[in-house]
């Protein structure tokens, strides 16, 4: 099974920022099955749908800051934006 750090560099057609929001939900789904979290009790923790949580892990969608947000509210953590020089 290729892990998604093996996998990532081989992905061209997403844009950095794209790849920033991915990255982040990818720790995130990481935390919450490092915690033995299932979907469904997660889902309803975070007041949402299992078949929802379902698309946004498997990245049917770009998640909005908001869904990420939304997403580390419920494993007790916050996603933090800042700035650097480019």
């Amino acid at each position: 099974m290729t892990t998604w750090k093996e996998y990532k560099p081989t992905i061209t057609a997403l844009s950095s920022e794209d790849m920033t929001i991915i990255d982040t939900l990818a720790d995130l789904v990481a935390e919450r099955i490092r915690r033995g979290i299932s979907q469904k009790d997660f889902a309803a923790k975070i007041a949402m749908k299992q078949p929802q949580l379902a698309k946004i892990e498997r990245l049917d969608s770009i998640p909005s800051l908001v869904t990420l947000n939304r997403y580390a509210k419920g494993l007790g953590m916050k996603v933090q934006i800042s700035l650097v020089t480019a």
